[in-house]
């Protein structure tokens, strides 16, 4: 039986094919990967096989079948029945599709107010099961909480344990590692995997070449709407036709940073800075210095205070105590973990970077110009600058947010996560446009990431955080070549499993 059969699916919007004569099955306890860059279709099928094409979309398939229920043809009311019953879907953008004026417990428990019979104090029962089962730390504290109090891989969790409520025959999950650091993944892979093993078709969208190895059982690879190559994991990662196949998996292999010297005087020197929120400790006595013209990388599980670190040193959040001390005047500035988020999405991108030119004080007559040429400087064409955020790739809105930092021209740039949700080709090129900017600017930088691979190749010293403390610290190379503290074993070896 098929739990999942797509025959020739094309998706076109305004006359403009996107995705071209796509086909597929996913077994009952089969999980299939669907790779690609950005724009090469893999959301937007993920968003046909939910009925959930944009507006506009004309869709059309020679078979499109969900547990066995032909859904060609299905109005939005049949879809709204299978939606959440047979196919569930983690998305990518957990803080847009969690329900911001809803706990979390409510929103776990929705699939089962609208498809089971259960009562109240079952559904509440079941929802707090649900959390635990994706590792949700206090499951019954997170479940009165809102999405704004939770960090981005929590959000995550509860989305899953949301889609994973109805138990449906076929799920789909666009993306849901994104934002989790390694062991966080790692958990969340095996419940995937787990998940597939149960005999639930299991659909992976992911960028990410390793977690596509642990735990999918055959992957479809993408390119500008067609799949260009298909096959078991193993076959297709490790002996791969295509010649775009094999970009895309070199892609994904980074090179240690080499040790750099000439390093400058102390931009910044933090000494046992806290900070909490509702009397729960986000930060704890975090010291440590960074030199000018250094990368100084900041690393963690999900809610470790990475950002909350990272916010104090920009000065969006005031320490509840100790001291961030700079060394004279200095420019910061912020490139937030979502970059759509962080544009009003009504505006152009070219009236954001205006506008941050007249912060940094730049005269209206010559703000155009600027405009153009911190464009140029990210690789952006200048005629992007008439488009809203929505209507740029996720690396182009990077580059953007990137365009509007650099506005203030700034001496340190600290990035949040700037590369988690890139594909990989995407990635290498954020972060060599990172790498020369840093030289040609002569940027100091701090770098917060999940991912200890790009840690590793863009950082010179590395801060580990565990529950709000900084455990270890040192040269990148040195503290992930011998790790010192347990924490940081752990986390290196959950990222090379």
């Amino acid at each position: 039986m098929t739990a999942l059969q797509v025959q020739d699916l094309s998706i076109a919007i305004a006359g403009r094919v996107l995705v071209d004569e796509v086909s597929f099955t996913a077994a009952p306890g089969e999980c299939v990967a669907i790779v690609g860059e950005s724009g090469a279709g893999k959301s937007l099928t993920a968003s046909a096989l939910l009925g959930l094409a944009p507006d506009g979309a004309r869709v059309s398939a020679t078979a499109l079948s969900v547990d066995g229920v032909d859904a060609r043809r299905f109005s939005e009311g049949q879809w709204r029945g299978v939606r959440g019953d047979r196919i569930g879907l983690v998305s990518q953008d957990a803080l847009v599709s969690l329900d911001p004026l809803r706990r979390i417990g409510a929103e776990v428990a929705e699939p089962l107010v609208i498809h089971t019979e259960l009562s109240r104090a079952e559904r509440r029962a079941r929802a707090l099961e649900l959390l635990e089962s994706v590792a949700m730390p206090s499951p019954a504290v997170r479940a009165g909480q809102y999405p704004h109090e939770l960090s981005g891989g929590l959000r995550q969790r509860a989305l899953i344990a949301s889609a994973l409520a109805g138990e449906p025959a076929v799920l789909v999950a666009d993306e849901p590692t994104t934002a989790l650091d390694a062991t966080v993944q790692a958990h969340v892979l095996a419940l995937l995997r787990e998940i597939a093993d149960a005999g639930t078709a299991v659909v992976f969208i992911s960028h990410d070449f390793a977690a596509v190895r642990r735990v999918a059982d055959r992957v479809l690879v993408m390119r500008a709407g067609r799949v260009i190559e298909q096959g078991a994991v193993t076959a297709v990662l490790d002996a791969p036709v295509e010649p775009y196949t094999r970009e895309l998996i070199a892609a994904t292999e980074h090179e240690p940073r080499e040790d750099r010297f000439g390093l400058g005087h102390a931009v910044l020197t933090a000494v046992e800075v806290s900070k909490a929120f509702s009397g729960a400790p986000a930060v704890v006595d975090a010291s440590f210095t960074l030199l000018q013209g250094q990368t100084l990388g900041i690393v963690g599980e999900s809610g470790s205070g990475k950002t909350t670190l990272a916010r104090m040193i920009v000065g969006v959040e005031p320490p509840d105590s100790g001291d961030i001390r700079w060394n004279g005047e200095h420019r910061v500035q912020l490139v937030h973990q979502n970059p759509l988020g962080a544009f009003d999405p009504r505006w152009t991108v070219g009236r954001s970077l205006r506008e941050a030119l007249a912060a940094g004080g730049v005269p209206r007559g010559i703000r155009a110009a600027r405009v153009d040429a911190l464009l140029a400087e990210v690789g952006l064409a200048p005629e992007l600058a008439r488009r809203r955020p929505s209507r740029l790739s996720g690396g182009q809105r990077q580059r953007a947010a990137i365009a509007r930092a650099l506005a203030a021209e700034p001496d340190v740039l600290v990035l949040d996560e700037p590369v988690s949700a890139l594909d990989p080709s995407v990635r290498e090129k954020v972060l060599a446009l990172l790498g020369r900017l840093q030289r040609e600017r002569e940027l100091t930088m701090i770098f917060v990431s999940h991912d200890l691979d790009v840690v590793a190749a863009v950082s010179d010293d590395v801060l580990v955080m565990q529950d709000g403390i900084i455990v270890e610290q040192g040269p990148v190379a040195a503290v992930f070549a011998a790790p010192q503290h347990p924490f940081t074993q752990e986390l290196l070896a959950a990222s090379r499993t």
